[in-house]
């Protein structure tokens, strides 16, 4: 992690912006926060050694759409999109703009501290990146051209009876293939496959 973080909370809700600046306070990690993505946009904070976590959903600018006007302006900086339920598309969206992690509320205080200090950390170390995409890829190449199959359909975000459809097998096959996928991909969740999978398409 660098030896002087800073972490950005944008939530134009004050109660999270309050509850996570106390959190980081007490963890002992400088936080500044912003009601809006426009905010600080407009404040222009440095942003070196520094992490964002923002809502998804806000008034004018949303949590992706500012990960993707960080990513055209060349600010590499790990952004933290906060979900308040699972949505797959948006997580897809959300990797591809560059988010580093997202997490669903309601979140608990370890999860999100952990998030912030592998984001820095792996910000900080961009060998770190390129070791865990071979990871992944090592993974994706224990399954079987099936499951891989089934795979795509689950990080598209199709329902297991529309892959089972697709694939003109039954909906039980399916979630046979999926529960492997989920074992040999070491994924507990599927958010974890998304993200996994996100990181393994990247260029």
């Amino acid at each position: 992690m660098p030896s002087d973080p800073i972490v950005y909370i944008i939530d134009d809700d004050e109660s999270v912006r309050h509850s996570l600046e106390f959190l980081l306070d007490v963890a002992g990690i400088r936080v500044r926060s912003f009601s809006s993505a426009d905010a600080f946009l407009k404040s222009s904070p440095p942003l070196a050694g520094a992490c964002v976590v923002t809502d998804v959903r806000m008034p004018g600018m949303s949590g992706v759409e500012l990960a993707e006007e960080l990513r055209r302006r060349a600010a590499s900086i790990p952004v933290i999109v906060v979900t308040g339920h699972a949505d797959v598309p948006l997580a897809i969206q959300a990797m591809k703009a560059g988010v580093a992690d997202f997490i669903e509320k309601p979140f608990d205080d370890e999860v999100m501290l952990a998030a912030i200090r592998d984001a820095l950390a792996r910000h900080s170390n961009e060998e770190t990146a390129g070791a865990e995409r071979q990871v992944v890829l090592d993974l994706i190449g224990t399954l079987s051209p099936r499951e891989r199959e089934v795979m795509d359909g689950l990080v598209a975000g199709q329902a297991n009876k529309a892959i089972a459809y697709d694939l003109e097998i039954s909906a039980r096959t399916v979630e046979v293939y999926r529960a492997n996928v989920m074992m040999k991909m070491h994924a507990k969740t599927l958010s974890d496959l998304v993200r996994m999978v996100t990181i393994a398409r990247l260029p």
